[in-house]
């Protein structure tokens, strides 16, 4: 650990060397610096502005997406056959004669 600190401290004060800052007093600037998302340079109304505008641009594309979807219908299947092997009910069903989940049935 101490030996990588002394490289980055004799790269940082061998790079301020050949920019002439060593000669005119001023310090050297670490090279080797970590910049954390508190030190960013971004401005968080702009962003906060930018992300509501995508937004709102999102929940007006899904609706007009979903709007013309929901518009356009959907196909109609014909009915099955009813071939003699579908629906054999040996026993009745506590809630009547039809599934509990299927088409009800009335008679015209």
């Amino acid at each position: 650990m101490a030996t990588s600190m002394a490289r980055s401290g004799l790269r940082a004060a061998a790079a301020a060397a050949l920019r002439g800052e060593a000669k005119s007093g001023a310090r050297p600037v670490l090279l080797n610096k970590r910049s954390f998302s508190a030190s960013a340079h971004h401005d968080d109304a702009y962003e906060t502005a930018k992300w509501e505008k995508i937004t709102y641009a999102g929940i007006v594309t899904c609706t007009i997406l979903s709007i013309y979807n929901l518009s356009k219908g959907h196909p109609h299947h014909p009915e099955p056959p009813p071939y003699p092997y579908l629906h054999i009910r040996n026993k009745e069903f506590p809630w009547g004669p039809d599934g509990l989940f299927e088409k009800k049935h009335s008679e015209h």
